[in-house]
């Protein structure tokens, strides 16, 4: 390993001395996401092959934390924590089997069970960044309460590599649930946001709600997921309703969901928006929603100014999340307040001071 790092470090140090942007990748199962651009159509540019950093660096069960190199493919942490009844809570997207726990970690994305959960962010104890100087720096640790001030390593979460590349990262890890049931009830949008509100209210142990459209003619189809143990899921099951999906069913539906493998996911442009639960239909075209209320696919062709003015007054953000093509003035993030975009332009000169890691790629101008 120390050869690996070591050539990295030796690719980061020439690139820097000419100046040379340099594009960081793993899997490559995530470069529809962010600014378009990348390696293949811009010239004098070199890519940072972090696939070969890979492997379990730490796993220790009964203190549920593993640390693991960044080009670890998602299919061998998955393996790991099955042996031993574990999971990654936030149920990282897998868009194929090159998936890496580097690229999850840069995109940020959580699936289904975020809602009850919390975010990948929230998982994040510790990383080592490889920095534009050709230097590794160690941020956080393997516990929770190891950070004072900056909680750098967390910052890294969506930062979609633009301060350096991720070398290694320290995860909590979670037990599976001892029990798992779906219910699929029918209902109207207007419906599920309600049902939504009412069980927010409650003490439902659900891990997992998503509202997709029927086709036309019918109002649409509930699904909620119900984990914990017996008592609790026989408990929400009664206050929720609907009919049990059998096991492999439901876990074929959330799969689809996690990976993005539903039909509802091919739609072009697809938008990503995060809204307040309570937020009312967004009457923005076809949608799906997700997280009791808080996340919703759209994939409508809506004026981008019009549906950011909109979510935002809401309190939301929305990204165009895919897309063939877009106008150069729509950046694929919701843009940030003043402050914070300078906050990040400060961190960026701060880790990248000459700018050569992945630019553009999470803010069209830097």
């Amino acid at each position: 390993m120390d050869f690996v790092l070591s050539e990295l470090c030796q690719q980061v140090m020439t690139a820097r001395g000419a100046e040379r942007p340099i594009y960081i990748r793993g899997g490559g199962t995530k470069s529809f996401y962010g600014e378009p651009g990348g390696p293949s159509p811009i010239p004098d540019t070199a890519i940072l092959d972090m696939s070969v950093c890979n492997g379990i660096v730490n796993y220790q069960p009964s203190e549920l934390v593993m640390t693991v190199r960044a080009g670890t493919l998602l299919s061998d942490i998955e393996k790991a924590l099955d042996e031993q009844n574990q999971m990654l809570a936030f149920e990282p997207p897998r868009f194929g089997p090159a998936s890496t726990i580097g690229g999850s970690v840069a995109s940020g994305l959580s699936g289904p069970r975020r809602m009850a959960a919390g975010s990948l962010r929230d998982f994040v104890l510790g990383a080592k960044l490889l920095d534009s100087s050709g230097m590794v720096l160690n941020f956080g640790g393997e516990v929770m309460k190891n950070v004072a001030g900056y909680d750098v390593s967390r910052l890294l979460a969506g930062s979609m590599g633009i301060f350096g590349a991720l070398i290694e990262v320290s995860i909590k890890v979670v037990p599976k649930p001892f029990q798992e049931r779906t219910f699929r009830l029918e209902a109207s949008e207007a419906q599920a946001l309600e049902l939504f509100g009412q069980w927010r209210g409650q003490p439902i142990p659900i891990t997992g709600t998503a509202w997709v459209a029927e086709p036309e003619g019918q109002a649409g189809a509930l699904y909620v997921r119900v984990s914990g143990s017996e008592p609790a899921v026989l408990s929400g099951a009664r206050k929720i309703g609907g009919e049990a999906m059998a096991d492999g069913e439901a876990q074929s539906f959330w799969d689809s969901l996690r990976d993005q493998t539903h039909p509802f996911f091919q739609a072009r442009p697809l938008w990503r928006v995060a809204v307040p639960p309570q937020t009312p239909a967004l009457q923005k075209g076809p949608t799906l929603i997700e997280w009791n209320g808080g996340l919703r696919w759209l994939s409508g062709g809506a004026p981008a100014a019009d549906l950011r003015d909109g979510v935002g007054r809401q309190g939301g953000h929305a990204t165009l999340y895919r897309f063939d093509d877009k106008a150069p003035d729509v950046p694929v993030f919701h843009p940030l307040a003043p402050g914070l975009k300078n906050i990040n332009r400060r961190l960026k000169q701060e880790l990248d001071p000459v700018g050569i890691f992945n630019p553009n790629r999470l803010f069209p101008d830097f």
